[in-house]
């Protein structure tokens, strides 16, 4: 598999490696006896966030306008029917991702459609499998609407996570898999689905973006 970057990490791991470079320098300058150590505690370092970073391409076998794709790496912590009110005010399947901070972190379009809404909130940074993290943490929450269903999608900032990207707009029409966004260090994607949605995983179970079927539309 190839080994690719992420946009959203580069200006990131270009400050961080001459940070290293650096404070290397320095030690070789000015502390030698301890250069070996300094030189692999930078590599771990840069390494890990290299790898929180990267992007493996993940093309979908299939497009299916019936069928919701996890957006996003992780592991299902939240499946239970609630009532969702920032749009729908009503009942909806929800269904959680919690991505740590050594799972890919790129967020995908679930399916193709219009985006019908779309709004970010600033907030706190609560862990993200706190209950109240969906509600009042920072997060973005779109819905796409494929035609005959609307799916809403919450990216939600964790502890760690300070920033979280979106690449949509609303009344923008997106593709099924592309990338719609980033959340840095740590968080969770949240999806409502219509109530009579087939799910297709459990509780516990690691996902993939693009490659996971969450859910069939019926």
């Amino acid at each position: 598999m190839r080994f690719k970057i992420h946009k959203e990490g580069y200006k990131i791991l270009t400050v961080l490696g001459l940070f290293f470079v650096l404070v290397n320098l320095l030690v070789f300058f000015y502390l030698p006896s301890t250069l070996t150590i300094v030189g692999i505690l930078s590599m771990i370092l840069f390494g890990a966030v290299l790898q929180f970073f990267r992007n493996p391409p993940r093309e979908i076998q299939f497009t299916d306008d019936n069928i919701v794709y996890a957006p996003a790496d992780g592991k299902i912590v939240v499946i239970e029917e609630t009532k969702e009110e920032e749009y729908f005010d009503a009942k909806r399947l929800q269904v959680s991702i919690f991505m740590s901070p050594t799972n890919v972190h790129v967020n995908r379009n679930p399916i193709s459609g219009k985006v019908n809404y779309f709004k970010y909130h600033p907030g706190k940074y609560l862990v993200a499998w706190h209950p109240k993290s969906s509600t009042e943490n920072e997060r973005t929450t779109v819905v796409i609407d494929n035609g005959e269903d609307e799916i809403l999608l919450r990216q939600i900032a964790g502890a760690m996570a300070k920033r979280i990207v979106n690449y949509v707009e609303e009344g923008d029409t997106v593709e099924q898999g592309a990338d719609m966004g980033f959340i840095k260090f740590g968080s969770r994607v949240d999806l409502f689905l219509p109530l009579d949605a087939k799910l297709e995983i459990e509780m516990g179970q690691k996902v993939k973006g693009n490659k996971t079927i969450i859910a069939r539309l019926q």
